[in-house]
């Protein structure tokens, strides 16, 4: 400690936490729900750094759409056949990724639920981001916090 004061270099504590956000996007990017992606990264920014941001898309998405989450900031990721096996398996595989702090579930739906319970018995900060208030109870009555979009806080 007192070497670190001597030579300037800072603490090595952690102070802000690093998120990976998985977005279900033919369940939340869909006109009738308006949901903006920008509007999701500020919302996630209370909960720390954005670190890994991937937007799940089936083979049907347009390239406006793609070039949209790219824009944003995220990496799209275009499945053919089920697009929340993909995004539940990458989940999985983030919970062991010991530089992640928090993850994110971005979706309408409860199909993430045993990642999501998963993640918190591994230590996790578990985050849904909900575009309504009714969608997926069990994982907001689960995750550690939850945000829903468009939704005034306090």
């Amino acid at each position: 400690m007192f070497l670190d004061n001597l030579f300037g270099k800072k603490s090595s504590a952690k102070t802000e936490k690093s998120i990976a956000v998985f977005v279900d996007g033919p369940n939340i990017l869909r006109k009738e729900l308006n949901v903006d992606l920008d509007e999701i990264k500020k919302s996630l920014s209370a909960f720390g750094i954005i670190k890994i941001g991937k937007v799940f898309l089936n083979q049907y998405a347009s390239d406006k759409l793609i070039e949209a989450v790219v824009n944003q900031g995220f990496e799209p990721i275009i499945t053919v056949g089920d697009v929340d096996v993909f995004m539940a398996v990458d989940a999985t595989e983030t919970i062991f990724n010991n530089s992640i702090d928090s993850i994110a579930f971005v979706t309408r739906d409860s199909d993430f639920l045993p990642v999501l319970v998963k993640a918190k018995r591994y230590g996790k900060d578990t985050i849904v981001v909900l575009a309504e208030e009714a969608s997926a109870a069990a994982l907001k009555n689960t995750a550690d916090h939850v945000i829903v979009l468009g939704k005034k806080k306090g």
